[in-house]
């Protein structure tokens, strides 16, 4: 594939998981506001209590298998036609063990309720099975505009279903039902738009000649939902439902905000690099460049939604979910360098190192839950702090791993991404001194405020600083721009 050519798969991936990841965030922020107005951090609890089932059940209908397929060179047929199956398979089996356990989950916590809210949640694991090698599909032919709409749809639907039964006073009820419908209206879509349909000759050896790479993310993979979970289940077994809620609330501002830049990159970021894995030089010329986009948008977006963090909060969803500001503020720190995280493990998967990839989260997993289990007596925002310095500690981690396979240079790594931390902390030192100076009391005006100062501030100092990243993207835009018009 010529370089141009591969430039503008880059390009339209990232302009359209952009467009997907912002609609979807408004989306987000819109019923979000809705329904944490309508429901009580009791009722998030509920169902956060739940999630590191749903996690892992998820991973085990993968298993690995859908990073697999967008891993490989050549795809045929039967390589989408096995995964499908076992992935249906799996996810039958998964709902049935789910199902007959729901006592014993509800037990754990102390809630009675628990049984039957996880045996109608949980039926979001038999619907998006029936999907999985469609999604992998989309991701491997770069369809980023088709997957747009499929996500945007399903979100307003299932957004919907959401408010209309929480304002019936559905309580946890309507966010259980809103996931459920999220799957099924994604399926169906993905089965619209993506034309290949699976056969009845299950073959076995497509799985097995995926199954070493595979059984690696798969592992890696539970050990991230078990990560990505511990605070909601060590929270819901020691504390109450409502502080599982605040943790839950703060977590999802932070997520929209990251989900929002990943969704650029992400469904992009694999493919390609898979596709110029060959080529040492090209690949770290494209993972550097990777590298400066997100850094040039994660640090102000990230880093941003923690400084208005409160005003958001209190403005959106009410000084009820005060509680979550200090958490959220924390996880934005750590959302604002995920990104890079990421693309260093995308590196490697592109090698083929799934093993590498999966010992380095088991291992950090591991210390994530002794430094969470260590620091349970403190409560959760020490839990989530020791979480955060951790992460940001292990990307020189994932940085040693990565130099072997393309030969980069931390040095390099350092000149690629702090150029736009620092640009970005100065913007928001200055805009705290005016701020203070200014001695705003509306929470409306400091928050707009803020926002135009900082970003003022930060366009300025890319301009001005002559950051060749922000002058392609605006290149990019005008060149969008010029072709509709």
């Amino acid at each position: 594939m010529a370089e141009q050519t591969l430039k503008e798969k880059t390009a339209k991936g990232f302009f359209w998981g952009g467009l997907n990841g912002g609609i979807q965030q408004l989306l987000n922020l819109f019923f979000g506001i809705f329904l944490a107005r309508l429901l009580s951090p009791g009722d998030y609890g509920m169902i956060g209590m739940l999630g590191i089932f749903m996690g892992i059940a998820t991973v085990l209908q993968d298993s690995g298998f859908g990073t697999a397929l967008i891993s490989r060179k050549e795809i045929k047929h039967e390589d989408y036609n096995s995964v499908f199956w076992f992935s249906l398979s799996v996810g039958c089996i998964c709902y049935v063990v789910l199902f007959f356990c729901a006592p014993l989950i509800a037990s754990f916590y102390d809630k009675p309720e628990l049984t039957n809210l996880s045996r109608v949640l949980f039926l979001w694991l038999l619907i998006s099975s029936t999907s999985i090698a469609h999604s992998a599909f989309l991701t491997k032919k770069l369809m980023v505009r088709e997957r747009t709409k499929i996500e945007v749809s399903a979100l307003f639907v299932s957004g919907m279903v959401g408010i209309i039964l929480a304002y019936n006073s559905f309580a946890y009820w309507g966010i259980a039902l809103q996931t459920v419908t999220h799957a099924f209206v994604g399926s169906v879509l993905r089965w619209y738009y993506v034309k290949w349909r699976p056969t009845f000759s299950f073959d076995l050896k497509p799985l097995k000649e995926m199954f070493s790479f595979g059984v690696k993310i798969m592992f890696t993979s539970i050990f991230g939902q078990i990560n990505a979970n511990i605070f909601s289940v060590l929270l819901g077994r020691f504390y109450k439902e409502d502080q599982v809620g605040y943790y839950t609330q703060g977590n999802k501002w932070m997520m929209m905000g990251y989900n929002f830049i990943w969704g650029m990159v992400g469904n992009v970021s694999l493919p390609v690099l898979s596709e110029v894995s060959s080529d040492v030089e090209r690949q770290r010329q494209v993972f550097r460049k990777m590298l400066r986009f997100v850094s040039f948008i994660s640090f102000p977006g990230m880093l941003g939604l923690a400084f208005v963090a409160k005003e958001l909060i209190v403005i959106s969803v009410s000084d009820k979910w005060l509680p979550c500001v200090p958490v959220m503020q924390l996880m934005c720190v750590w959302g604002a360098v995920m990104p890079i995280s990421n693309l260093y493990t995308h590196v490697l998967l592109s090698h083929g190192k799934s093993n590498i990839f999966l010992y380095n989260t088991v291992i950090l997993g591991i210390v994530q839950l002794v430094l969470a289990v260590s620091l349970l007596f403190l409560g959760v925002y020490y839990m989530v702090l020791a979480f955060v310095v951790v992460n940001v500690v292990w990307l020189f981690v994932w940085h040693y791993f990565v130099a072997k396979q393309i030969q980069i240079r931390l040095i390099d790594v350092f000149k690629d991404v702090l150029p736009f931390l620092l640009l970005f902390i100065g913007a928001l030192a200055v805009c705290g001194v005016l701020i203070q100076f200014l001695s705003i009391d509306n929470i409306y005006q400091l928050f707009i405020l803020k926002i135009l100062i900082v970003s003022a501030l930060y366009i300025a100092m890319l301009y001005f600083s002559g950051a060749v990243i922000f002058k392609e993207a605006l290149s990019f835009f005008r060149g969008r721009l010029i072709d509709r018009k």
